[in-house]
């Protein structure tokens, strides 16, 4: 399976997986390559760097290697279509933008939490690009039947987008499963809406009735 991957999955899957080892070999010495509130320095914590906004998406926590393999698993199987699809730049363009959108989601949640008196902590994995390739699977290709593995259900892909939003948006206003960015996993599925509808040139990004330029994705 693994040779037939396309470059940018097979790249981005090898950077996770050499990083988790490096976690594992070197532990809290990239602790600076999560992502950390604004403040959290002041706090007791590390202090917040615009690279982070990247790097925490290529961390995995090395205690739990389930979801370095979720992740992976979820990456190849949506990411591998949409790369086939939109060829590997856009496909890179919009991974990153879901990343870099779900860091900033998640950088507000945790920087007002910490001005409530939370203690500062760091978040990591590549789930809010993931919940992106997701969405976006479900935009292109909304008819696809897909079998949920717990539990093994199939429904269409535009069905498991609306079912694992709405799961989402549940748990992180409840609070349910502390310890899970749920926020930074919406954060990835709206910028990369936010993105898809900005390539197809409409709302938010074209009001106009006038004549409009078209990219099809």
């Amino acid at each position: 399976m693994f040779p037939r991957l396309p470059l940018a999955v097979k790249v981005i899957l090898a950077i996770n997986v050499v990083v988790f080892v490096l976690q594992l070999a070197i532990g809290n010495a990239l602790a600076h390559f999560m992502l950390w509130p604004l403040g959290g320095a002041e706090a007791g914590g590390l202090g917040f760097q615009p690279w982070q906004l990247v790097t925490y998406g290529f961390m995995h926590d090395p205690r739990n290697i389930g979801h370095l393999a979720f992740n992976m698993l979820a990456l190849a199987m949506f990411g591998s279509q949409l790369e086939y699809t939109w060829g590997t730049r856009r496909f890179v363009t919009y991974y990153l933008v879901c990343v870099i959108g779900a860091g900033l989601c998640q950088l507000g949640v945790v920087t007002w939490s910490l001005a409530q008196g939370a203690f500062p902590y760091p978040t990591l994995g590549a789930s809010g690009g993931v919940f992106g390739l997701l969405l976006a699977y479900g935009v292109l290709f909304p008819n696809q039947r897909l079998v949920l593995l717990f539990p093994p259900i199939p429904m269409r892909a535009r069905t498991l987008v609306i079912v694992y939003g709405l799961v989402e948006l549940v748990l992180g206003i409840t609070g349910t499963r502390s310890g899970v960015a749920h926020f930074a996993h919406l954060g990835g599925m709206l910028f990369g809406w936010l993105l898809l509808q900005h390539w197809r040139g409409r709302p938010p990004f074209n009001r106009s009735g006038g004549k409009r330029h078209v990219r099809r994705v």
